[in-house]
């Protein structure tokens, strides 16, 4: 028993001293650290599309507001997931000082909101991206699809070009799709 008791005692030691790592200077090593699913990596499995979207220069915008809003595990989650992905071009089409404003702390759930009105549950491409039809998003907001001769528009963003991942689609489009209920 007694050793049962020394065991736990080291153990519960050990994992308070693991919840809050510290460098030399006393600076928290976990607070920048990606949080749940979002930290694994795997070098031999297909990208999610958190890890494709890293790996796009188009979409560091968007990296980064994923990243401020604190959604990461939204991207990486089993799916399928569609991600309607707005391209570096159309974060800077924004009225300047907007993109700075969401990205403040203060500001984080407007933005989670914006940014989940960019994921619809499902694996949305071809044609299943009929044109009249709409899409159920993140938000828990509807988005419609419009076909205009071989572009597809869904919530007025064009889709420029169009990746598979291996928890879903991300179609890189041309403008932010800016939710109704805002």
């Amino acid at each position: 028993m007694r050793e049962f008791v020394l065991l736990l005692s080291a153990l519960l030691i050990f994992a308070c001293q693991q919840g809050n790592q510290q460098g030399e200077s006393g600076e928290d090593l976990t607070k920048n650290t990606p949080k749940g699913q979002a930290s694994v990596v795997d070098e031999e499995s297909e990208p999610n599309i958190l890890q494709l979207a890293v790996k796009t220069d188009d979409l560091s915008t968007l990296v980064a507001a994923v990243q401020a809003a604190e959604i990461e595990h939204v991207l990486v989650n089993a799916g399928p997931l569609t991600v309607f992905a707005p391209v570096n071009e159309a974060f800077k089409a924004l009225p300047p000082g907007t993109l700075d404003d969401l990205l403040k702390p203060e500001n984080k759930q407007k933005l989670a909101y914006i940014l989940t009105n960019h994921a619809a549950p499902g694996t949305f491409k071809g044609r299943l991206l009929k044109d009249g039809t709409t899409i159920y998003m993140a938000s828990g907001e509807y988005v419609p699809v419009q076909r205009k001769g071989d572009d597809i528009f869904v919530g007025g963003a064009k889709i420029l070009a169009t990746v598979d991942a291996s928890n879903g689609v991300v179609h890189l489009v041309d403008k932010i799709i800016l939710p109704q209920k805002q």
